[in-house]
């Protein structure tokens, strides 16, 4: 088979971008890699086309190459086009190096045992080191980007391996201030130094000259890779690693290693040279490698960090955030051995006034409030790990920083967690506390003017989500403090009195805070609860509330108030609330009272379920004691093993309250199709093999096609009973195929609850069209042709040939697009408009039909489209 064309290709890329896995589970898939290593040497592709290949084993290196011996055949390969390449400038020779790199360590394949490795890092070293290998690398102005591409094809092979290129290090510090690419250098040789002075505190070696420029390997010399040391490292580096500390814990040792003064002299040469030429670097770079060099030398003995002071009159007053976050984390790890009590206090400042700025992006102003909100002092005053705001940061200096309604929700509860630390500092002067006071009193109203917004009726889910994460923060913060506390409550039970529907919000609130807030707003909202009537529209959120809140106290009161409600629980979910709140008492051993309540339900519930479970807690109340009960209601494996004979005569009691794993009892398939609605909806049927109550039914797409799917519930199924249609709405992300894993849950008549697996789902490309609105009558052909022109020239179009088989052309149109014929000139031609999910068109013109087929025009504003969309008409016939 010879080379594929460059539109086959296309059409390879595109199905394989939009489900990487369905297309290598396919009869392409497993060629795929093979085809792209030969056509990579046809003469018959262009360059572009080749570097798109190239992408692609970059973007699916793991799809290609699934295991270390793929993926060393395939970075032989690559190498072996790499040396074929003419002396001519191509710009195939950049990728092809990223291209071997990557199938080396994706693949699982970089080694002292592997070819491959051994023939790439001797070239990727040599290319660095700026050596002359031949004319096969090309010529002369080539060589520059490629000894770029070389230093970062050795940074990832270093990171993958730490301690690698140890014996390499003198050799790249020799090569800094050579002419060459000064970025790529700087930051291999920094990873490097970083990655030996771990290894070697691990292992209370010295440097033992690795810092001392050698010459470039040779085939015939010792080999310079030290893999034991890679292979113990083990360390994969994380430059932006949210604390120092938390990586230095893991890396035992790194403060024993103490250099000699040759060895000292020589590091801090080393780290002098890569600082100087720091200003050359992009910020980014600048900022990895602060990250990197601070993190090598904070562990070292007898090396100040002065070499990074001079380095700090020009970072200070940088408007670069991660220039900025660097310094910030050189603080956190050197603290007053490298910054003054005047740097402190200038940096604290800059920070301060910069939060204030009026036109910073959102992302931008979140990040200088957390640098305030985590900023390391010199000298904290407080235990390590509490939460306190800088010393030098008071009321006055944050004056500008108090949080406001107007603000976005990020920002106020950033702004918020910087009021609540001030709020919670002890103040000892009469100023300091008029302005705590102050503090208090703002913080108060705010508070207030968070609930006022989440009480309104209708209001958005934001505001109240807002109103309770504030809320949370502050309990946080102030716990120790009843007069915030205090006022806090009241206005969270007057927003409960307000709109009762935030009940799932007070029920995450109260599993989320401390004693402090939780057990006073416990009675509160209990007290709110029980003063209303059974008949309020709000019961079911009441009685949702009265679960979390209902204890063993004043249970006369909740008992009343159930009662009231009992006769207003007519369908089933208000039952299964009240059964809840039951529950809850149960857990607290209720009394008569609640006895009386359950054999009162028992017989008065309409649903069966719920008379069966109210019969099941009065037997339980009426016959456990205490112990016994509680293990029964929530079983656990800490509870201790029970003498009763109760007990030992059931012993699948526990069985019972848990989820049984059982083959499934019921079918479950897809109906047919369905084209009305502003989405596309699969129809299912399902078939009960056994009485199923309480079903439920949990889809999983495979792949990130779809959005996530909600579950579907039946309350019951009966076997020979016919059951309506179950419809679950689609949310496609791209117009594809898909299967979707079925998971079902349900209650058996014997009382257990029980789950299985169903078979898959498939969805079709067909079950995804969508009906354009029906233009006016004898619009229809003005109306296709527009959208036949706009497809063009950013979609694409083809042409498919449509077998008929036995059926004619009207019937096959009749059969499956009757729905999207928009202009038709029966049996001459027809219009098929059709949409797909989420934002795609795709337009059929229909040609005269022949004796074995029809010719199809298709055109689309997704070329993605157009192999699903040929797929699907050369199938019709045998549909």
């Amino acid at each position: 088979m010879g080379p594929l064309s460059r539109e086959a290709w296309a059409q390879r890329l595109g199905a394989l971008r939009a489900s990487p896995s369905a297309f290598m589970a396919g009869p392409e898939g497993e060629s795929l890699g093979r085809d792209l290593l030969s056509d990579l040497r046809s003469d018959k592709l262009t360059e572009q086309t080749k570097v798109s290949l190239l992408a692609l084993s970059l973007e699916f290196p793991a799809q290609l190459w699934p295991d270390a011996s793929a993926a060393e055949a395939a970075a032989t390969s690559l190498l072996d086009t790499l040396v074929l390449l003419s002396p001519r400038p191509s710009a195939l020779r950049r990728p092809l190096l990223l291209a071997a790199t990557t199938a080396l360590v994706a693949g699982g394949a970089l080694g002292p045992t592997s070819g491959a490795s051994g023939r790439l890092l001797p070239l990727l070293l040599g290319l660095a080191a700026g050596r002359d290998l031949g004319p096969g690398f090309g010529p002369v102005s080539e060589q520059r980007p490629l000894q770029a591409t070389a230093c970062e094809c050795l940074r990832e092979l270093e990171s993958c391996q730490p301690g690698l290129l140890g014996g390499c290090l003198g050799l790249l510090r020799g090569l800094l201030g050579r002419e060459g690419p000064v970025q790529p250098l700087s930051l291999l040789v920094a990873l490097v130094l970083r990655n030996i002075l771990v290894a070697q505190a691990r292992a209370g070696a010295s440097l033992r000259g690795l810092l001392t420029a050698g010459d470039p390997p040779t085939g015939d010399g010792p080999c310079p890779w030290d893999w034991t040391l890679a292979e113990e490292g083990d360390i994969h580096l994380q430059p932006q690693a949210p604390s120092w500390l938390a990586a230095e814990e893991g890396e035992h040792g790194l403060a024993a290693l103490e250099p000699s003064p040759e060895e000292a002299r020589e590091l801090r040469a080393t780290v002098a040279q890569l600082l100087d030429a720091s200003y050359l670097l992009t910020p980014v770079a600048q900022a990895q490698l602060l990250w990197l060099l601070g993190w090598g030398l904070r562990g070292l003995r007898g090396q100040p960090p002065t070499l990074f002071k001079p380095q700090l009159v020009r970072l200070l007053s940088t408007a670069q955030l991660t220039l900025l976050h660097a310094v910030v984390a050189l603080k956190a790890a050197f603290g007053e051995a490298l910054f003054t009590a005047q740097d402190e206090a200038l940096l604290l400042h800059r920070l301060t006034m910069a939060a204030q700025h009026p036109a910073l992006p959102p992302p931008t102003h979140l990040f200088y409030l957390h640098c305030l909100l985590s900023f390391p002092e010199n000298w904290p005053l407080g235990p390590v790990g509490e939460e306190t705001t800088p010393l030098l940061l008071g009321p006055r200096l944050c004056q500008g920083l108090l949080p406001s309604l107007l603000h976005d929700p990020m920002a106020l509860l950033a702004r918020l967690h910087l009021l609540c630390l001030l709020c919670a500092e002890d103040q000892e002067e009469e100023e300091e506390k008029g302005q705590a006071e102050s503090l208090q009193h703002y913080l108060e109203e705010l508070l207030a003017g968070l609930q006022r917004r989440a009480a309104l009726a209708g209001g958005p889910r934001a505001s109240a989500t807002l109103c309770f994460q504030a809320s949370y923060l502050v309990a946080h913060c102030l716990a120790g403090q009843p007069a915030v506390l205090t006022p806090l409550i009241q206005g969270l039970a007057r927003l409960y009195q307000a709109r009762p529907a935030l009940a799932p919000h007070f029920v995450d609130l109260l599993d989320r805070v401390g004693p402090e807030l939780g057990e006073p707003l416990r009675v509160v909202l209990w007290q709110e609860v029980v003063s209303e009537t059974g008949r309020d529209v709000a019961l079911r959120w009441h009685l949702q509330m009265l679960a979390k809140v209902a204890d063993g106290g004043a249970q006369s009161v909740t008992l009343r108030f159930l009662q009231a409600a009992a006769s207003y629980c007519t369908d089933w979910g208000l039952q299964q609330a009240l059964l809840g709140v039951c529950r809850t008492l149960l857990r607290a051993r209720g009394g008569g009272g609640l006895a009386d309540l359950l054999q009162a339900l028992a017989g008065q519930l309409e649903d069966p379920d719920g008379r069966d479970h109210a019969r099941l807690y009065y037997l339980l109340l009426a016959n456990l004691s205490g112990p016994k009960l509680a293990m029964a209601l929530g079983p656990s494996l800490a509870a201790p093993a029970l003498a009763s004979s109760l007990v030992a005569e059931n012993q699948g009691f526990a069985a019972a309250l848990t989820v049984q794993e059982a083959p499934a009892s019921l079918r479950l398939s897809v109906g047919p199709r369905r084209v009305e609605g502003p989405s596309p909806v699969l129809e299912l049927q399902v078939e009960a093999l056994q009485p199923l109550y309480s079903l439920e039914l949990r889809f999983r797409v495979e792949g990130q096609l779809y959005e996530p799917l909600g579950a579907v519930h039946v309350p019951c199924l009966c076997p020979g009973r016919p059951a309506r249609p179950l419809l679950l709405p689609l949310q496609p992300r791209r117009p594809a195929p898909t299967r979707l894993g079925v998971r079902a849950l349900y209650t058996t008549p014997t009382g257990l609850t029980c789950h299985a697996q169903l078979p898959p789902l498939p969805v079709n490309f067909a079950d995804l069209f969508l009906p354009f609105p029906q233009p006016p009558e004898g619009a229809g052909p003005g109306f296709f042709e527009e959208l036949w022109a706009t497809c063009l020239p950013e979609g694409a179009e083809s042409r498919v040939w449509c077998p008929l088989g036995p059926q004619g052309l009207e019937t096959l149109v009749s059969h499956h697009l009757k729905p999207f014929v928009v202009a038709a000139q029966p049996p001459a031609s027809y219009c098929v408009a059709i949409r797909l999910p989420p934002a795609s068109r795709l337009l059929l013109r229909l040609g005269v039909a022949q004796a074995d087929g029809v010719s199809v025009a298709l055109r689309t504003d997704d070329w993605a489209v157009l192999p699903l969309a040929g797929d699907y008409l050369r199938g019709l016939s045998a549909a």
